[in-house]
């Protein structure tokens, strides 16, 4: 479908889920994947199914981070493609803004924004000498419309928004697109342990009126990641069937 034969793509929180599903269609366009994740079994047991390179990182450790990258450009001379995918999610605990204790905040924050920041930051050194990149950010649907007794995650979700706007002007110079997908409510393993019957949950609201499968936010990140999306940058792309208009 997209040409990326050789092209070496770093995906974080790749350990199972919306992450281990990118790594498997990356790889299946020709790319060599490095799956990233604090979970490192995980990140081996996703590797194994691909042939990719599995590396444990702390995204919101900025040594960590830095270790990831420098072991990646050992291995392979250049980074071309980023997804932040990682990011806390099902463990999160719903509760009003004004109950949340600052150390919720943080963690939320921390994970979901500042490791995006971080990760972007140690990977484009490489693209930025290569002039060459493709950064894909992982933000949420939610953060167009709000979602009560979560803001830490809306507000983190926002922030990735934000920062890739940020970033998409800093790199064009450098050749580097940095966009981002807010992916609806989607059957992925952590989404379905979350409520009884999720796999009907908001289709009704959908123009689409089916439930979003991993596939389906698949799809996007290999667009952007292809020389197809080449005039594409700074651009939030919603995959959420229809249930937010923009």
């Amino acid at each position: 479908m997209f040409e990326l034969k050789d092209k070496i793509v770093v995906i974080t929180g790749a350990a199972g889920g919306l992450g281990r599903a990118f790594a498997q269609a990356f790889a299946v366009q020709g790319a060599k994947v490095v799956v990233c994740d604090k979970n490192y079994a995980g990140a081996q047991e996703t590797a194994q199914m691909l042939d990719g390179m599995a590396l444990e990182v702390d995204v919101t450790n900025e040594q960590s981070v830095e270790k990831m990258a420098n072991e990646v450009l050992v291995a392979f001379g250049k980074i071309d493609i980023l997804v932040n995918n990682a990011a806390i999610y099902a463990t999160i605990q719903r509760k009003p803004f004004y109950e949340l204790t600052e150390a919720e905040w943080d963690l939320v924050l921390d994970v979901n924004l500042k490791g995006v920041w971080l990760v972007s930051k140690a990977v484009c050194r490489s693209m930025r000498a290569n002039k060459y990149g493709k950064i894909i950010n992982i933000s949420s649907a939610t953060v167009m419309s709000g979602s009560p007794n979560w803001s830490h995650y809306v507000a983190s979700k926002g922030g990735v928004i934000g920062l890739t706007r940020s970033m998409a002007k800093e790199l064009g110079d450098f050749n580097i697109n940095v966009n981002a997908i807010a992916p609806g409510f989607t059957l992925t393993e952590a989404s379905l342990g979350l409520m009884e019957n999720a796999a009907n949950y908001g289709v009704d609201r959908g123009a689409i009126k089916r439930p979003s499968t991993m596939e389906d936010i698949v799809g996007t990140a290999l667009y952007l990641a292809s020389s197809a999306a080449d005039f594409v940058t700074g651009q939030t792309i919603v995959v959420d069937g229809g249930k937010q208009f923009i």
